[in-house]
């Protein structure tokens, strides 16, 4: 029987089976209650879901949807974000994947998007597809009894609040608080209506029974909430003492000091002996906090966010630069969809990009491009290991002055 491939937002069963399908191909527990893929279809976005079909079996699984990027410097370009990219392991090696991303990514550059973005299941297999790894995240385990904090410390009352929050008070204080603290962070993404809802319990999409997490909301002296930190905790005693890890499903604040601030928090709590961080940015000042460093031991430290070039002119041109300066990028594409030489034009008050016939300074694919762009990899490490081929004596210092920032990207979210 002959593989068919069409959007499933028009029929019902269609939308059922490829929601099932991804719980497939992802090694989810397949059982769905009709009930839970009702909730599904009504709240979530599938006009641009596709599905593989082999009879009425879907087999192979894409979505994409509309996504804003924040860029160095505070602005936001358009991103087609891709999801629920799956083939399920009775249909592998047929080239589905590659039909599926050539044909959204080409619909994304039609539509006027800069760039797309995925965050990678698995690491080998977007670069083909001209994605490369633009930011990093860092999950830490602290040990609270090692890091030298005092555990009696309260936030003083001249700095603000923190109060414990219910689900309805975050979702009408959160979207604003993190709308702040994600236009001042590089590689950060909008957050729509679903997601809080789902991350309240608004919205439940899984057969597995809630668990309402903590929410504590910081806000200022003047009582504008600026920091949000949501997190379970487990519940374990050893020989009769507590042994209890918070872990943090989300921690996000509009400038350092009142991350500080939700960190400090979290290690002050009663009976917690263990802060399991979840996905912080590297520049996190957690470590600097402590008195004692090694109380925190990394877990984990991995590539997220991924990031694919459609519009190599708008993309350059929205991020600010650190000096004033010219480049000359000849780029290549695996998909042939951005590929070209452009002249860079850059200064800290703005920058132009423009296709040229100019000689290049730099040679490199979309995915080094891609892990330069919002300044987590820098071209001298990049030209280092193959990655940038140095045309011009002194492009690649004059592209690490250019590109340079003083904090990394971050995205926490995963989509």
């Amino acid at each position: 029987m002959a593989l068919s491939t069409r959007f499933v937002v028009d029929s019902a069963a269609d939308t059922d089976t490829w929601i099932r399908a991804v719980h497939t191909g992802f090694l989810s527990p397949p059982a769905l209650t009709q009930e839970s893929l009702d909730e599904r279809r009504a709240r979530q976005d599938f006009r641009r879901a596709r599905g593989v079909f082999d009879g009425d079996r879907c087999v192979a699984t894409f979505r994409s949807f509309d996504q804003r990027l924040t860029v160095v410097g505070g602005a936001t370009v358009a991103a087609n974000a891709v999801s629920a990219v799956t083939v399920t392991a009775t249909h592998r090696r047929r080239g589905l994947l590659s039909g599926l991303m050539a044909t959204d990514l080409a619909e994304a550059k039609e539509r006027g998007d800069a760039v797309a973005t995925l965050v990678a299941a698995e690491y080998p297999i977007y670069g083909r597809f001209g994605f490369g790894p633009a930011t990093m995240v860092t999950t830490w385990h602290v040990d609270g009894a090692r890091t030298g904090l005092d555990p009696r410390w309260a936030l003083p009352e001249s700095e603000g609040t923190l109060a414990f929050v219910d689900g309805a008070e975050v979702r009408e204080a959160g979207p604003g608080v993190h709308e702040r603290f994600r236009l001042g962070q590089a590689g950060a993404i909008d957050r729509n209506p679903l997601f809080w809802e789902r991350a309240t319990g608004e919205a439940r999409f899984d057969i597995t029974p809630w668990q309402e997490p903590f929410h504590v909301l910081y806000r200022d002296a003047d009582g504008v909430p600026q920091g949000l930190v949501t997190f379970s905790v487990d519940d374990r005693w050893d020989a009769g003492r507590p042994a209890n890890t918070a872990s943090v499903r989300d921690l996000f604040a509009t400038s350092p000091a009142v991350e500080a601030t939700l960190w400090r928090f979290l290690l002050s709590l009663d009976w917690v002996m263990t802060v399991d961080t979840g996905r912080t940015g590297p520049d996190s000042p957690l470590t600097l906090l402590l008195p004692d460093a090694r109380a925190a031991v990394v877990h984990q430290h991995a590539d997220f966010l991924w990031l694919r070039p459609l519009d190599i002119p708008r993309m350059l041109a929205a991020r600010r630069y650190a000096a004033e300066g010219e480049l000359v990028f000849d780029v290549r594409d695996p998909l042939g969809l951005a590929g070209g030489r452009f002249l860079l034009d850059a200064s800290p008050q703005g920058a132009s990009c423009a296709p040229t016939g100019r000689e290049p300074d730099l040679t490199l694919d979309t995915g080094a491009l891609s892990r330069m762009y919002l300044g987590d990899s820098s071209a001298a490490r990049l030209a280092t290991s193959g990655w940038i081929g140095e045309e011009t004596t002194g492009a690649v210092a004059r592209a690490d002055l250019l590109f340079r920032t003083g904090h990394r990207p971050w995205c926490p979210d995963i989509f």
